[in-house]
């Protein structure tokens, strides 16, 4: 039911905007990119519990070119996780970035920091990076082939017990409206084969309208 409406959200959304985007972000990974200064992505995503918590609501803000934050509130359970990211080098097509993200106060989860670098070229974008998860260290990994404005494929990795692999794709509806199913397959064995969707809309609160126009991959 939840699915339904979601895409009847997306189908209504798409039908007012003309169909003149960019895509961004990949399926399981951060990524060294930042969202625009000002723009405020608001994102619906249904996911297997194996993932995480499988209805949640992130908001995403670019504070400055330089600077990001996110939050994401779960459903079920009911939870509230934090996350933001600083560019380091933003030199086209160089990118590095550092941050945290799943830090849970109210579940009393530690933040993860992370440091990764990007190239990202007008096709192609290769990520990556290293996050601490507690006691260890997990190797960040990803690739995506923009083929325009509209239409992405894309696949990461992310080392240890409990993360996965994963396959999917980006389309882009209008130019603001975004959504991304992919496949997650369990770095656990045996191996699992877990679904995931996320539908996005952005917001152009303020910044400069060429930057807006443009938006980022």
């Amino acid at each position: 039911m939840r699915a339904a409406f979601l895409l009847a959200v997306a189908v209504f959304l798409s039908a007012i905007s003309t169909a003149s985007a960019t895509t961004k972000g990949l399926s399981q990974i951060v990524t060294p990119d930042l969202q625009p200064e000002g723009d405020l992505s608001i994102s619906a995503q249904i996911q297997s519990a194996r993932i995480a918590n499988p209805y949640e609501v992130q908001f995403e803000l670019g504070l400055t070119r330089w600077a990001e934050v996110a939050v994401f509130k779960g459903f079920k359970p009911n939870d509230v996780i934090l996350a933001t990211e600083l560019s380091l080098i933003k030199k086209d097509p160089w990118l590095l970035s550092t941050g945290f993200f799943d830090w849970s106060p109210h579940s009393h989860v530690d933040p993860k920091p992370f440091l990764e670098g990007g190239y990202y070229g007008e096709h192609q974008k290769f990520i990556l990076g290293v996050v601490h998860a507690g006691y260890r260290n997990e190797a960040i990994l990803g690739y995506a082939y923009d083929f325009n404005r509209t239409w992405r494929v894309q696949v990461d990795f992310l080392s240890g017990s409990g993360n996965a692999s994963t396959i999917g794709f980006t389309c882009n509806l209008t130019r603001d409206l975004q959504f991304n199913p992919a496949l997650y397959i369990t770095n656990d064995s045996p191996h699992h084969l877990l679904g995931y969707i996320v539908f996005s809309y952005t917001f152009h609160l303020w910044g400069k309208a060429e930057a807006q126009k443009q938006g980022s991959f």
